[in-house]
């Protein structure tokens, strides 16, 4: 696994959102996006990271970021997500990982004792020229949002 790093060009990608339309990077020129990976919607881990962004939608704004969160969920799966949690933000449909391995988060993972392959659980901060700024790759779910705004936060 690849994963790409920062002052690299984020690949383009065109993905479907959770009402089904068609989001790619440069809808989002000129703004920061969070381009979050994580693994399955309404799983306990991937929801507390999603509540967390959604809570500082704001603070997240006032940065000219933009959030999108990709998983290889069901368009339909997305829209129960965003409606369950109240979720403010955009969730993208990556089912067959082409856009993970793409980012180089689709790869070999373990748990319990098995191996399979999977997405990992990475996120990008994309710069409004379309380059990679960042990559936020050791945070736990609960602490992801404030991870983020530190970054954001820190003198630059």
């Amino acid at each position: 696994m690849n994963t790409l790093t920062a002052g690299t060009p984020a690949p383009e990608f065109s993905l479907l959102d959770q009402n089904g339309e068609t989001v790619t990077l440069n809808d989002f020129k000129g703004k920061k996006v969070l381009f979050y990976f994580y693994p399955k919607a309404m799983t306990p881990g991937c929801t507390v990271q999603a509540q967390g962004l959604r809570d500082v939608k704001t603070q997240l704004e006032q940065h000219n970021v933009v959030v999108l969160g990709v998983s290889i969920d069901p368009v339909k799966r997305l829209g129960k997500f965003i409606e369950r949690d109240q979720l403010n933000f955009t969730l993208l449909s990556d089912e067959d990982h082409s856009v993970a391995e793409q980012f180089g988060v689709w790869g070999e993972k373990k748990f319990m004792g098995k191996v399979y392959d999977g997405l990992h659980r990475i996120s990008f901060l994309i710069d409004e020229q379309g380059m990679i700024e960042h990559v936020f790759n050791k945070f736990k779910t609960k602490d992801h949002h404030q991870v983020v705004l530190d970054y954001l936060n820190a003198p630059q």
